[in-house]
């Protein structure tokens, strides 16, 4: 017989049925409380929610701490972006050694985005991950800038401006104008990836995984090929990263370079540890945590961020598994 799941996992999966329902109902429950006007946020919450569950695969389960998660993100708003711009403007988006044109399609532009970005974040991979440690960090961090500073210059695209879209995508001819479409498929994106990645890090790829980040030499005397587990894993992450980034354009309606900076790869790295490493349900609700205190504490104090740097300090210090950790009060081994 197949053993009974720990306590807290049981706990965990229950926190995270509750999570979903409520996400499920909030458009219902705020449109009839005359607070629509909330879900832009949340939308942007589930975006970044599914950028820092992303980042969680390559630093809570692999170990590796990337700073350069931003231009991942960045790049797939930049992507979704530049063809919504293109589209507006019927002008091509490349025209060598191939000529493609713009496009509102989201079945084309949220593809693009991930593989992009995750094309990007292969080749970083491929020399980052020759690398450990501070190495790793810095050299994450660097190649975050180069990709900063080109997108800054292509004047097409607003340079330190950004680029302001003129339209959302559509989604099977169905606009994902309003507030409520473009919600439903941010929510379905983060659902479906934390699916996949759940049963994923369960299986052999996530034990291998773990396992390289526990003792790199032990597995490769098991002849584990560590190099390319980790540089799947770091392109996937990429890719989701990328997804995430597609969603934020179209919230905002506006692309931005600070997408790229290394300041929102750190809000991602925050997010992580704020909700728990190596869980993946525990970036979403930092994620969650983080914004909320962003927007509250903004609304009450313009330096607000001298709140928040102690508030994060004590969460770091008091609750060494993350607010998920709390949740569902998972032991110290675990």
């Amino acid at each position: 017989m197949r053993e009974p799941a720990p306590p807290h996992v049981r706990r965990g999966w229950i926190a995270a049925q509750a999570g979903l329902a409520v996400l499920v109902a909030a458009p219902f429950v705020l449109t009839a409380l005359d607070r629509a006007w909330l879900l832009p946020t949340l939308t942007r919450m589930l975006a970044y929610g599914l950028g820092a569950a992303a980042l969680d695969v390559v630093l809570g389960y692999g170990g590796l701490v990337s700073f350069g998660h931003g231009a991942f993100l960045g790049t797939g708003a930049y992507v979704a972006g530049a063809l919504i711009h293109h589209a507006g403007a019927a002008t091509p988006l490349l025209r060598w050694p191939v000529e493609i044109d713009g496009s509102l399609d989201a079945l084309i532009a949220f593809p693009a985005a991930a593989l992009a970005a995750g094309a990007l974040a292969f080749l970083i991979g491929a020399v980052s991950l020759r690398t450990r440690g501070v190495h790793f960090i810095m050299i994450t961090l660097a190649f975050a800038q180069m990709v900063y500073f080109l997108v800054l210059a292509i004047p097409e695209y607003g340079g330190t401006d950004g680029l302001m879209l003129p339209a959302r995508h559509r989604l099977f001819d169905l606009p994902l104008d309003g507030d409520q479409p473009l919600y439903w498929v941010a929510l379905v994106l983060l659902v479906g990836f934390l699916t996949i990645a759940q049963r994923s890090m369960e299986a052999r790829f996530g034990l291998a995984l773990r396992g390289a980040r526990q003792n790199e030499r032990r597995m490769r005397a098991l002849g584990y090929p560590v190099f390319r587990i980790r540089l799947v894993a770091f392109t996937i992450s990429g890719a989701v990263a990328g997804l995430a980034g597609a969603v934020l354009a179209n919230q905002a309606g506006f692309v931005s370079p600070d997408l790229l900076s290394w300041q929102r790869s750190g809000e991602l790295i925050i997010m992580v540890i704020l909700g728990g490493q190596g869980t993946l349900f525990g970036p979403v609700l930092g994620a969650f945590a983080l914004l909320l205190l962003e927007e509250e504490l903004s609304a009450v104090t313009e330096h607000w961020m001298l709140v928040l740097g102690p508030l994060l300090l004590a969460c770091v210090l008091f609750f060494r598994r993350g607010l998920w950790g709390q949740v569902v009060r998972a032991p110290a081994h675990g």
